[in-house]
């Protein structure tokens, strides 16, 4: 369930290279990079079952439509199987929910056959905000609706956004990633239990040797 996640700017050829390996050694879901690093990590990663995970219009979502659009495409080209994408956030916050959606659809027409992740920044919203949001990421076609960068101030991961999430999601079958700030086992299992199907976490290892410890 774990995307294990490398996306400080400082990041190395050879810190990749150690995510990778860790994602390979612990069996985890993906690793996520920065489109830089995207082939760079495919290479490390052949043979394995760990999928290749980038972002796009990262961390701010304030890139032109094309823009993602074209990094998605590179993404894909390169070798990424799941695109995590930032949403327009301040056409989000303005009430434009029509160029919120036209941007995430126009990511999705460039990730056909890859899993497309939308991220929400989910601190920065109302409780309506998010409802409509979450309706509208579904709507455009999206895999995941994923609850923040973990760069923005107000926040990361939280119990009460994914509880949230959810709930706006009702009977569509999306999956819910929660991001951003956990750094413990407790805190990883009750996001999962309030609904999360996949996590993003730097974390990975400590979490997993947590669980590791409280289950022997």
């Amino acid at each position: 369930m774990i995307d294990h996640t490398l996306l400080k700017p400082e990041a190395t050829a050879a810190d990749i290279e150690r995510l990778c390996a860790e994602a390979i050694q612990y069996e985890l879901k993906a690793v996520c990079v920065n489109p830089y690093w995207a082939s760079h990590a495919a290479a490390t990663l052949t043979g394995s079952t760990v999928a290749l995970c980038t972002v796009v219009g990262f961390p701010f979502g304030a890139s032109r439509s094309t823009i993602k659009s074209a990094e998605a495409t590179q993404a894909r080209a390169e070798g990424a199987t799941e695109i995590d994408m930032v949403v327009n956030l301040g056409a989000v916050k303005g009430g434009d929910f029509d160029t919120a959606e036209s941007d995430i659809r126009a990511v999705r027409d460039a990730t056909e056959g890859a899993t497309l992740k939308v991220i929400i920044e989910a601190t920065a919203l109302t409780e309506q905000e998010l409802t409509r949001l979450v309706g509208i990421v579904a709507a455009a076609g999206a895999d995941f609706v994923k609850t923040s960068t973990g760069y923005h101030p107000t926040g990361g991961a939280r119990l009460t956004d994914v509880t949230l999430i959810r709930k706006a999601l009702g009977n569509a079958p999306l999956g819910i990633k929660a991001s951003g700030g956990i750094r413990t086992y407790a805190f990883a299992t009750d996001l999962i239990a309030a609904g999360a199907t996949r996590l993003g976490a730097s974390a990975s290892i400590a979490l997993i040797n947590e669980e590791l410890a409280a289950t022997t």
